[in-house]
């Protein structure tokens, strides 16, 4: 293919996302990129800047993609079923995206990219999820790291193939997030501070 024949950002930052899912965000080159679509490395470098570019903008595709999945998950629903559904969507992600999803928990540097409006939704939809337990700050941004840790730590062991054991992952998946409810709906409140 010619490099003037349909090269795009966004065919580029598709066919990395495709990439990373098959071999890793980390082997993601723009030679590689190159070979895919028949052209020299210069020819992308007339569309992306830089190998970081090519990531960055990967690693917001794969956000925008995990909160639409994890919006149609929890649509319409509340408490425990809308708990459990947007961890199984994020679980999902992370284990059939697995390229993609790593580039989501890539450092950024914000003056890099103008949309932060992807990492603010994402935000949003975990705090729509955790309405029903009814927690104020300091203790949503507590509870709401404790779900990204569980979920997020559960999925790369998980994908890694580090759950030895004869118990199936999914079973222990369940248990998981039935316990995370129990502990939201208990969770222990900080005191307000005293401004007397």
């Amino acid at each position: 293919m010619a490099a003037h024949a349909g090269l795009t950002v966004d065919r580029i930052i598709r066919a990395a996302a495709e990439l990373a899912d098959e071999v890793g965000i980390e082997k993601v080159t723009a030679s590689a990129l190159a070979r895919r679509f028949g052209v020299k490395d210069a020819s992308l470098y007339s569309h992306v800047k830089n190998l970081r570019e090519i990531r960055t903008r990967v690693a917001l595709l794969a956000s925008e993609e995990l909160n639409r999945e994890l919006a149609a998950a929890i649509a319409g629903r509340s408490g425990q079923e809308a708990l459990t559904a947007f961890a199984d969507a994020y679980r999902n992600y992370a284990l059939t995206r697995p390229g993609r999803y790593a580039a989501t928990q890539l450092p950024l540097d914000p003056a890099e990219f103008t949309d932060t409006e992807v990492f603010a939704r994402s935000v949003e939809l975990t705090y729509a999820v955790m309405r029903h337990y009814r927690l104020d700050e300091p203790d949503l941004t507590d509870a709401a790291r404790l779900l990204r840790a569980s979920f997020h730590g559960f999925a790369t062991i998980e994908a890694a193939g580090g759950f030895n054991h004869p118990r199936a992952a999914a079973d222990s998946w369940r248990s998981i997030t039935t316990g995370l409810h129990r502990l939201l709906e208990t969770w222990p409140r900080t005191a307000a501070p005293d401004r007397g």
